[in-house]
């Protein structure tokens, strides 16, 4: 039987700060907190842990696989949600950083074993990543609209 070709949530977008600002944002539990979850661990570096509450409904967590300061993390991904359809470590984020005159151009791909679920992942990470724009701008993202109540 023929396995179902991944989903792939891909986001662009141009952020108006360096990448080592950005970068920053990305590679430790502080800088995370500030453009999503209500709790994180992220050990960035091969091996290293990243495990974040994104709504303060459940952990999402991988492991972290490449880093390259300031241009590149790559990590898995899941959910730790009991018969979630995306379980850790079972799907694949890269982040490249890309300097664009005063700015950086995130690229974002988040590869998705499970059918069906690519929409909704790029919607999530279309999301998020606005909120790291804005943190990264040196702007307050407001209230996260999809954290729980």
């Amino acid at each position: 039987m023929n396995e179902p070709p991944p989903d792939r949530a891909v986001v662009e977008r141009l952020i108006a700060a360096p990448p080592e600002r950005v970068f920053a944002l990305l590679s430790s539990a502080e800088g995370w907190l500030r453009w999503q979850g209500t709790e994180a661990q992220i050990d960035a570096r091969p091996g290293g842990l990243v495990r974040v509450n994104v709504t303060g409904r459940g952990f999402a967590s991988g492991t972290v696989e490449e880093v390259e300061p300031p241009r590149r993390l790559v990590f898995t991904w899941g959910w730790e949600e009991p018969g979630h359809p995306v379980p850790p470590g079972s799907s694949r984020v890269e982040i490249e950083l890309h300097p664009e005159g005063d700015g950086t151009r995130l690229m974002l791909t988040h590869t998705v074993a499970a059918p069906g679920v690519g929409a909704k992942v790029e919607a999530g990470w279309t999301h998020y990543t606005g909120r790291l724009a804005r943190v990264a701008e040196r702007a307050d993202p407001g209230p996260d609209p999809w954290r729980a109540i």
